[in-house]
């Protein structure tokens, strides 16, 4: 066994037994759901920033700094620009009907606006889609475990399954946000400390520019990747039920804006960390079969041992800490949106938390069988984010604002937005996500302005 697989355990059983510990405030759907509606702004914090550096963030922004440089900061950048207009905007407003209306769920929310069929709807899109990103967070932490335990990769996707379920399916939402707290120290402490060390390695910004051109060290290097990232992610952070969902445990609204301001300013500056990792593993590992194991290969191969254990804890924390954010979402939209609303709607309080704990699993073994056909993170994350923003980001700013269109307007205006990403080459003027929101838009309010004039007639 090597020393970074030995740490890799040590660490996940620290993780399963803090998540177990914690798990006795959630003996009730509420609990499991909300965490009792009790997370102070720390956890917040925590929990929401420690759901945001994940995949993406870690592996797949590395991944496209070995390519681009620091250009590739407007991934997680843009994910934390999301996160602050979520704090000042959509954030506050989401936590205020939740709290009045007693909600769980995203899809309560949109069976309160719009109708049950809007719900049912939609819910299974994101469902669907929800898989591809639990695929990516699992995908990459695979990649980590069978770089460092040297086993192959299915075994080790299946291995970062097992502890993310063992952890989240004991408390849910009350397990994960102190979990999280945990992860997020070691993921910053680590990374933090690796990206100055890789960057030396590699020579400086000298070695850097060798390897990747003259402007590789310039965040406003390529506009069109800038734009396209601020289109694909912006909108998804602002309406995402892994993240809207954990807002609901808040104490207060002023907890829930702190949280995320302090979250959102967080992300900013994380943004340079992988991109500057993966840029110096394009000095030190040139020849890698795969942008996705340049963040691996810097911390197994380049760095010295106990910084390299260290990273390996790091990077695990942030793969681990977004699925579970991902099953988070998955679990309650099945328990509540589905099963309790379509399947036992007489369920009581122990049957719909049995339902979510038995969600987390099959969610877990699905994820697993996607990510063992998944070609990269990136891929993987772009179908998940860009559904998300098609679909659901008119249906949630239109419902907490004074604009209401009818549930068959926003089923229209979803499957406007759907139709237009899987018809809209990625190498169109505008990127997909963009013009997907549009035509969700357009044909929204088309529809919602064809009802008013017919009922007035």
């Amino acid at each position: 066994m090597t020393p970074h697989f030995a740490v890799l355990l040590a660490w996940s059983a620290v993780l399963i037994g803090v998540g177990w510990r914690a798990s006795r405030g959630a003996r009730t759907a509420s609990g499991f759901f909300v965490a009792g509606r009790r997370l102070p702004a720390r956890l917040v914090f925590g929990t929401v920033l420690a759901a945001n550096i994940g995949a993406g963030s870690t592996v797949g922004a590395a991944a496209l700094g070995y390519q681009h440089g620091l250009a590739a900061w407007w991934w997680v950048g843009a994910a934390g620009i999301g996160t602050l207009l979520l704090a000042l905007w959509l954030g506050p407003r989401m936590w205020r009907v939740a709290q009045r209306r007693r909600l769980r769920t995203v899809g309560d929310f949109l069976e309160l606006r719009y109708g049950a069929a809007t719900r049912a709807v939609l819910t299974g899109l994101l469902l669907v889609a929800t898989l591809f990103v639990l695929a990516a967070q699992l995908l990459a932490a695979g990649v980590l475990i069978a770089q460092v335990a040297d086993i192959r990769l299915p075994l080790a996707i299946l291995l970062a399954a097992g502890v993310m379920t063992a952890y989240f399916v004991a408390g849910g939402l009350a397990s994960a946000a102190v979990v999280n707290l945990a992860q997020l120290v070691v993921l910053v402490l680590g990374l933090g400390l690796v990206a100055p060390f890789a960057f030396a390695e590699a020579g400086g910004a000298d070695g850097v520019r060798g390897a990747l051109g003259d402007g590789a060290l310039d965040v406003l290097s390529s506009g069109a990747l800038a734009f396209g990232y601020l289109a694909l992610l912006v909108p998804a952070f602002l309406v995402s039920p892994g993240i809207l969902q954990k807002l609901f445990g808040g104490r207060s609204e002023g907890v829930v804006r702190r949280g995320l301001l302090w979250a959102g300013g967080a992300l900013l500056l994380f943004a340079l960390v992988p991109p500057l990792i993966g840029a110096a593993a394009a000095v030190l590992h040139p020849a890698l079969g795969t942008p996705d194991a340049a963040l691996p290969a810097v911390l197994v191969e380049t760095l010295p041992l106990w910084l390299g254990c260290l990273g390996v804890a790091a990077l695990f924390s942030a793969e681990i800490s977004s699925a579970d954010a991902v099953l988070f979402m998955l679990s309650t939209a099945f328990s509540r949106d589905l099963y309790q609303r379509w399947i036992r709607p007489r369920a009581d309080d122990r049957e719909v938390l049995r339902a979510a704990r038995v969600a987390a699993v099959v969610s877990g073994l699905a994820g697993v069988g996607i990510a063992v056909a998944a070609e990269s993170v990136i891929s993987s994350l772009t179908v998940f984010y860009t559904v998300l923003g098609v679909s659901l980001f008119v249906p949630v700013v239109a419902g907490l604002h004074r604009f209401r269109p009818g549930g068959r307007a926003v089923l229209a205006g979803a499957a406007a937005g759907v139709a237009v990403f899987l018809v809209v080459p990625e190498t169109a003027p505008l990127p997909p996500p963009f013009l997907g929101i549009a035509a969700s838009l357009a044909v929204t309010a088309g529809a919602a302005t064809m009802r008013r004039r017919a009922g007035a007639e």
